[in-house]
């Protein structure tokens, strides 16, 4: 059943809604995280608008995703080749009895 929760990101509260508590655990993570970026951001960018420094976390966030996104895929790779080496070894113990 989900649950309402309100979320604090950069001093501004966001009511949600979580699916479960491990979504609402992650949701709450998340918005420490984009709250630390932000107030990195803010350090660093002064003069820059909180929408600018917004589309900064987003990005950043989006090219991590991707970049997750791309390791994942060469694991997977990298899997299905050793359970082919595995089939393959396998196969030969079998036509070696």
């Amino acid at each position: 059943m989900a649950q309402d929760i309100t979320l604090k990101v950069a001093g501004k509260p966001y009511r949600l809604s979580a699916a479960t508590p491990e979504m609402e655990q992650l949701m709450r993570l998340a918005a420490a995280d984009v709250t630390e970026m932000m107030t990195e951001f803010d350090l660093r960018f002064p003069d820059s608008s909180p929408e600018d420094k917004l589309a900064f976390v987003a990005i950043q966030e989006a090219a991590r995703k991707l970049s997750a996104q791309k390791k994942m895929s060469r694991l997977v790779e990298e899997v299905e080749a050793l359970q082919g080496d595995v089939a393959a070894y396998l196969e030969g113990m079998k036509k070696g009895k």
